[in-house]
């Protein structure tokens, strides 16, 4: 696989060596069991998979060779590259300016645009409207496009399923940018739908079994479908794509669940006329991360530490697996750890900051699991661990453990 330039300073001096580590003695990456690094009062429990990954490192080294290359001119990002802080504060400070939010909304009007100014794609991708506008100021829309090649499969596979007659249903967050990219690029292939859960596909279900009225169908889906969708008859013949990010053991389940769903209506034989097989549509990253969670969850564990952006929909599904199991403190880099009694992090279900404390159990050792989402530099993930570390006085050194860990 392509090895991408990002800068030195998102690596670490431990989080990196322990992947290296790993990939030369799992290259197939069959292994998901936990990197253990043992201090003795306590221990860490490192993810197999976890941070940047293919699309994120794609997207940094093209956006910094977008600074590079155009010293003196105006740059632009759409909106957040990559669903990080430290990543895109990085990028404000080397001047760098966002022109929407990552609902959407305008923050620099595109009516101040030149065709001169450099506009970055982020790796959400965006819509074919706000393509074509960038395109008719005479601006290089395809020169510094950081999109991800996976969520384009995404957006091939909507096309296929298009030229197919399938409606296309899509599994993600209805105003996630990568949601917006895609719907745009599906409704214009074929009757597209989003559906953000199993809970809201199963209502759809309902609905084509015939068991929902037209109205309950409105109510959860307005504004959530294409225009002239018509329920009579574009939810005859469907395929699932998703939002990469999205949990992929939850794309499947609704994948599976609309299959059986026209199993029942039209009959065993008849099902490839009425449903298409989208398994492909997964991002490995994704299905990877996630795998390495449950692997690592198979750990006895006192607590698990999340760390990434608030907003980023990989990371709050890695923390929502986490919570499933034991105490889990989603924050976005070790400036929430405000001491060893106390901890701030993020209820992302609330959308609140809650501070915590006594959340380091009085035992030895203290077994942490550590991990991160796709959009985290390993140096941000490296610096917890060293915070925490910092509290334990007769912990072993940094370079002892790394040397057992090596030889």
């Amino acid at each position: 696989m392509k090895s991408f330039n990002i800068p030195e300073f998102y690596k670490s001096p431990i989080i990196s060596k322990i992947k290296q580590l790993r990939k030369l003695n799992d290259p197939r990456k069959v292994d998901f069991s936990a990197s253990v690094l043992d201090f003795g009062e306590v221990r860490f429990f490192i993810s197999r998979h976890f941070g940047f990954c293919y699309g994120v490192e794609n997207a940094i080294e093209i956006s910094y060779k977008a600074i590079e290359e155009n010293e003196g001119k105006r740059i632009f990002l759409l909106s957040q590259m990559i669903h990080n802080p430290d990543v895109n504060n990085d990028l404000l400070n080397r001047g760098v300016r966002f022109l929407m939010d990552t609902t959407g909304k305008q923050i620099i009007p595109f009516s101040e645009l030149t065709k001169d100014d450099i506009v970055i794609i982020p790796a959400f991708g965006t819509t074919l409207k706000i393509e074509d506008e960038l395109n008719k100021m005479g601006i290089e829309v395809r020169k510094y496009d950081t999109t991800c090649p996976f969520v384009e499969r995404v957006w091939k596979k909507s096309e296929k399923l298009g030229e197919d007659n399938y409606t296309i249903i899509i599994h993600g967050k209805y105003n996630h940018e990568e949601t917006r990219a895609t719907f745009s690029r599906s409704e214009k292939n074929a009757p597209s739908i989003i559906v953000k859960d199993i809970h809201e596909a199963r209502i759809l279900g309902e609905f084509i079994s015939g068991n929902v009225s037209a109205e309950e169908f409105e109510k959860t889906f307005k504004g959530k479908h294409c225009e002239l969708f018509d329920t009579s008859k574009h939810l005859n013949r469907v395929g699932v794509i998703n939002q990469t990010t999205m949990l992929a053991t939850e794309t499947q389940e609704i994948a599976d669940y609309f299959k059986s769903v026209m199993i029942k209506k039209y009959g065993e034989a008849e099902l490839k006329n009425h449903f298409a097989d989208t398994r492909d549509t997964l991002c490995y990253a994704t299905n990877e991360n996630q795998e390495a969670t449950y692997g690592l969850l198979k750990q006895d564990a006192d607590l698990a530490i999340v760390v990434g952006g608030y907003n980023s929909s990989n990371t709050s599904h890695i923390v929502e697996l986490c919570e499933q199991k034991l105490p889990t403190y989603f924050i976005s880099s070790a400036s929430e750890i405000i001491s060893k009694t106390e901890i701030n992090h993020y209820n992302f279900t609330k959308h609140q900051h809650i501070v915590t404390t006594n959340y380091l159990p009085n035992k030895k050792p203290v077994d942490i699991i550590l991990t991160s989402g796709a959009s985290c530099p390993d140096s941000v993930v490296d610096e917890v661990l060293q915070k925490i570390l910092s509290y334990f006085n007769s912990a072993k050194s940094v370079e002892e453990v790394l040397h057992k860990m090596m030889n």
